[in-house]
């Protein structure tokens, strides 16, 4: 039997990162997975992440894949892929399938990071095929680049629907409807204002009754919910779609580690086994790390299997306590940033929050229906000030980690603070020299650059574009509003990319001035819809 000082079941963000870890300190680690490539979700995630520089925020998750499977080679760990774990046996053993045998290996160390698996919700028709979840939805964009349907119906509005929706958007498909059950939208304010703005509608407080069709999906019809989630009669909507994407949560896929005979805590969020501040669980020297601990973002995860790599590397006796402490106490810094702010843990699920944490109104627009008024924005200094020349405009609402754009200005023009979740401010002492880079950093693309005096009577406004084909100079299109309705016509003045915004293109518009704080988007025909 093959002994390993450390064992990892599963290789997406927070096994990789426990690998690596683990490795760097000088153990012997193998890295098991089931499937034909590593890096779990990463590589399906092509938006921007958030959080700051050390959360690798501004970095798209296929970018931080690339960049962890590198860090792995590197540091000499040992991945195995189509390999799957079909158990956790007593002193540490596991027992792997491969193509064509069984193995079993045993570990002085094993850390669990076999990550969710995406939750159902059950109505009429829910097996019809053209009923998908919105990981799968990813995995046939992103990996396959096979379009998941024409016109599609999201339901949920966490971070997972809202990025999905988005990304939908930029495969060219129809968004007809984004539903949710609860009462307010329920990811970041910023992911759901880049769905808006190009016209999705949000109905919350709404849920689906049933798929339409005979062989498939032809259509759905919706309904609205009263105070205990029960359907109201009479407010039933149908929706002409021939895909219903469901994005309802995700339950850990601890069943490993339940086998494994460690205590096991029963949580609203799923079976997630009890682990100390390491991720150790009562088992001594079996960890527990990313979903499979309790659901979080990427970036929350791959700090996760960091910390249970140093504890596993400590264990082993390649760290001392000085060192062990040292790092794992950064690694918990760290995460704590990401973890402030109105989406903490502690805040999930609340309705009383009405403001940030610097006194101002939440917009109740944005929770309702995914996007702020404009009304609502002038309570935001860094949002509604409309000054001469070119200036930032940072429409960035909610108390969420990140500050990308903090970073970005070299002639710092905008300020987060040492608090993480702060709302990003404006120092107008400092000149803004238009050079778009906080546009491109932004992962929530909620900066704009306004120039009102380009022309006598024109303003030029530049934004983040990621939908395929470019625009190109002089074509004439629509500017759009951040509810995503038509507000004139606009003028492409240019279309920049560079390998410094990680291709991320930096589109500059021109609208009659009296719309320079109303125009948030551009359509064109032949582009998005």
């Amino acid at each position: 039997m093959k002994r390993y000082e450390l064992i990892v079941i599963g290789a997406g963000p927070a096994g990789l990162s426990a690998a690596i870890e683990g490795a760097k300190a000088g153990m012997r680690v193998a890295v098991f997975d089931e499937n034909a490539r590593p890096g779990g979700q990463l590589f399906k995630q092509i938006h921007k992440f958030f959080g700051s520089k050390e959360h690798k925020a501004k970095i798209r998750g296929f970018r931080i894949g690339e960049m962890l499977l590198k860090e792995a080679e590197e540091a000499g760990v040992n991945v195995q892929l189509n390999a799957t774990v079909l158990g956790i046996f007593p002193e540490k053993r596991i027992t792997v399938r491969f193509a064509d045998h069984v193995e079993q290996f045993s570990g002085d160390n094993i850390i669990v990071a076999t990550g969710a698996a995406e939750n159902m919700v059950l109505f009429d028709g829910w097996t019809r095929p053209g009923v998908i979840g919105a990981g799968a939805a990813q995995t046939l964009m992103n990996l396959h680049g096979v379009q998941p349907g024409r016109n599609i119906l999201m339901v949920g509005s966490g971070n997972v629907g809202l990025v999905v929706s988005y990304q939908l958007l930029q495969a060219g498909c129809k968004v007809a409807a984004l539903i949710d059950a609860a009462p307010r939208v329920g990811g970041y304010g910023v992911h759901a204002a880049k769905v808006a703005r190009y016209g999705v509608p949000f109905y919350m407080r709404h849920t689906i009754l049933r798929a339409e069709g005979k062989d498939q999906v032809e259509g759905a019809v919706i309904a609205e919910v009263d105070d205990k989630f029960q359907p109201i009669p009479g407010t039933e909507k149908h929706l002409d779609v021939d895909t219903i994407c469901l994005a309802v949560g995700l339950s850990p896929m601890s069943q490993v580690l339940r086998m494994s005979g460690c205590e096991i805590d029963d949580t609203p969020g799923g079976l997630v086994p009890k682990t100390d501040a390491y991720g150790e669980t009562t088992i001594p020297g079996l960890f527990a790390a990313g979903d499979v601990a309790g659901i979080e973002e990427a970036s929350s995860a791959m700090i996760g299997g960091r910390i249970a790599g140093l504890a596993a590397a400590h264990r082993a006796g390649y760290l001392d306590d000085a060192a062990f402490e040292a790092q794992a106490e950064t690694a918990r810094a760290s995460l704590t940033q990401l973890r402030q702010g109105m989406f903490a843990r502690e805040n999930r699920g609340r309705t009383d929050l009405t403001e940030t944490e610097e006194g101002y109104a939440l917009s109740q627009n944005l929770l309702a229906r995914g996007y702020v008024t404009e009304e609502e924005l002038k309570a935001f200094p860094a949002a509604s000030e409309k000054r001469g020349g070119v200036h930032p405009v940072i429409e960035c609402t909610q108390n969420i980690p990140c500050n990308p754009c903090q970073d970005a200005c070299k002639f710092g023009c905008i300020m987060v603070g040492r608090q993480i979740t702060s709302i990003p401010q404006i120092d107008h002492e400092k000149k803004c020299t238009g050079c778009g880079m906080c546009v491109a950093s932004c992962s929530g693309q909620a900066i704009f650059l306004v120039d009102d005096d380009y022309d006598e009577t024109r303003a030029a406004i530049t934004m983040a574009y990621e939908f395929l084909p470019y625009p190109e100079k002089g074509q004439k299109g629509t500017a759009l509003s951040r509810a995503g309705q038509p507000v004139c016509e606009a003028e492409v003045l240019s279309l920049r990319r560079s390998a410094a915004t990680d291709g991320t293109a930096l589109l500059t518009i021109a609208v009659p001035k009296e719309f320079s704080m109303q125009a948030r988007a551009f359509a064109f025909d032949g582009g998005v819809d």
